[in-house]
């Protein structure tokens, strides 16, 4: 079975956000399948997702501090600017930490680690809504 899903989140403000639970609301058919894989691609340059810690949000405040760090805006060498000054460093940050993700499906449950949930990371200021493409390959076996 392929399922393919487009879904919209609202806009988030800058940082690194859980997003596990809205994946999940919106492709409820996960609960039907017995193994299979969900793959998540995000529709833009200037944000991007991973996988990291779900507990503690002291993580995601640490993962935002350390990228800007890493990756500063106003630098004198940065041509690309035009809509502001954490434009370039929005797309560094994407291409760093990747526009995909894939996790595996066990027994109609995603087959995370006990800490581990799925962040979009915005890195605009004011980057507006974000697209994403679920994918769902896998075999239908469980009575939901």
């Amino acid at each position: 079975m392929w399922i393919q899903k487009e879904i919209s989140l609202p806009a988030k403000p800058r940082g690194f956000h859980l997003i596990t639970n809205d994946i999940l609301n919106s492709i409820p058919v996960t609960k039907t399948i017995k193994n299979g894989l969900l793959h998540i691609f995000i529709k833009h340059t200037s944000a991007s997702l991973t996988i990291n810690e779900n507990a503690d949000p002291s993580v995601r405040t640490d993962f935002e501090s350390h990228f800007n760090h890493m990756v500063p805006e106003d630098q004198l060498y940065y041509i690309h600017t035009m809509e502001g000054s954490d434009d370039i460093p929005a797309h560094l940050k994407s291409s760093i930490l990747g526009s995909s993700i894939s996790i595996p499906i066990t027994d109609g449950q995603l087959n995370l680690g006990t800490w581990q949930g799925i962040y979009l990371c915005e890195h605009r200021n004011r980057g507006g809504s974000r697209r994403l493409i679920v994918t769902i390959h896998g075999d239908d076996c469980i009575d939901a």
